[in-house]
């Protein structure tokens, strides 16, 4: 049976509480932006019980270190995760340090490469303290799941897989493709839902988040508390934010990202870099604005303000976050200077050799192009400058002297060549 399709209001309460006006703000809280939240009765209810108790609600938010830095992308649900702290309740950041070497099999057509002990805690030492430009480290409970995943053993590993049917594994969307199309799965790669579940379990959660193609694994942990008697979690899925380039989304490994550990000035380039369209979207995910602000934004808009004044906007609020407010003050005039051709303060410095040095092999140098091949494309399309002109010809050997490289409209370098 499809765990989606057990979704059931198993609310034990055969009275329904009433819903105060905070519950109901609460409610409009939790479900700003989000994709799904299921069951919104039961969470309702969870509310409403907290209420009534002043017992806070345990809310959880498993990652799993398979990199060692965060992007905005990441920060939407830890956003949420911040509403919901502000809100009162008990947040639970769990770093997903033993489920990390299985590998989460979501949305891959591939066995996933598992990540050694080494990288693991590498990666996992930066997580909270990144997490925690978003969240209150103070009112944050962080946790690991090696703690009871550890300790179960082969006896509980396999106690706890028979509470699952390899059927119900197979009815991801995932696995099911890869199935069909003959392409290997991982006998430990089954487990992966299992033990994000169990995470659930051992922490009594009340509400887990996660992005959308979390949805199989968050309704395995509903399914699982209900087998070890538990009062079923409710579950949120938040978006997954697209990247710069509007269409992909976000990650590093795709280039479209903005790292929160980003100087201001890169971070605030790439924000002005998307589309007046995909602003909005980006104001609906990240930005802490009210929601009756960004309505006016969108009517100033639509009445003719230039969607640039808003961008400017959003562009400092996300810099001032995670930075200051002098950092985005101070990123704003960074990009005008350059917008007017100038050039940035804060620009790396460098000393070359191997005077008369060609063009497409002096930017690979300068690490402004990844091969002498794309600096010519750069040439080719308009991209380079050299002391603010413009570079035209492809076959140019630059003679010893020190100058300002420019690719595009971020990317600068001041080389002395001898």
């Amino acid at each position: 049976m499809d765990a989606s399709k057990t979704l059931q209001n198993d609310n034990k309460s055969t009275q329904p509480l009433p819903l105060s006006d905070s519950v109901q703000e609460a409610m409009a809280v939790a479900k700003r932006g989000v994709d799904e939240l299921l069951i919104e009765s039961e969470f309702a209810q969870k509310l409403a019980r907290s209420e009534k108790t002043g017992k806070p609600l345990r809310i959880k938010l498993g990652l799993d270190p398979t990199a060692p830095d965060l992007h905005l992308g990441h920060t939407v649900v830890l956003n949420k995760m911040r509403q919901l702290q502000d809100l009162g309740h008990n947040v639970i950041f769990l770093i997903g340090d033993f489920t990390s070497m299985i590998g989460d099999p979501s949305g891959r057509n591939v066995t996933r490469p598992p990540l050694t002990r080494e990288q693991i805690e590498e990666n996992a030492k930066t997580y909270f303290a990144q997490a925690s430009l978003v969240l209150d480290p103070a009112k944050t409970e962080i946790r690991y799941n090696s703690e009871w995943s550890d300790p179960l053993g082969a006896r509980g590993m396999i106690q706890l897989s028979a509470k699952y049917t390899v059927a119900r594994i197979l009815e991801r969307e995932d696995f099911t493709k890869r199935f069909k199309a003959g392409t290997p799965i991982s006998v430990h790669e089954l487990l992966y839902p299992l033990m994000q579940g169990y995470d659930s379990v051992a922490l009594q959660s009340d509400l887990e988040l996660g992005g959308t193609d979390q949805k199989f694994n968050l309704l395995v942990g509903r399914e699982l508390q209900k087998d070890y008697g538990q009062e079923p979690q409710c579950i949120l899925t938040m978006p997954l934010l697209e990247g710069l380039d509007g269409v992909e989304k976000m990650s590093k490994s795709k280039g479209n990202y903005v790292g929160i550990t980003e100087p201001g000035n890169t971070m605030f380039g790439k924000l002005m870099s998307i589309s007046d369209t995909m602003m909005w979207r980006y104001y609906e995910l990240l930005s802490f604005r009210s929601i009756a602000e960004i309505t006016q934004f969108r009517k100033e808009v639509e009445e003719g303000r230039n969607p640039r004044d808003i961008k400017v906007l959003l562009a400092q609020e996300i810099v001032a976050r995670f930075h200051s407010q002098k950092a985005a003050e101070d990123a704003l005039l960074d990009f005008d200077n350059r917008a007017k051709g100038g050039i940035p303060d804060d620009i790396p410095e460098l000393s070359l050799s191997g005077a008369p040095l060609g063009i497409g092999q002096l930017l690979k140098q300068a690490n402004l192009c990844p091969s002498s091949s794309e600096a010519l494309r750069m040439v080719e399309q308009g991209g380079v400058r050299i002391d603010g002109d413009a570079v035209s010809d492809k076959g140019l050997k630059v003679d010893a002297g020190t100058f300002v490289l420019q690719v595009g409209k971020r990317k600068f370098a001041r080389v002395t060549l001898s």
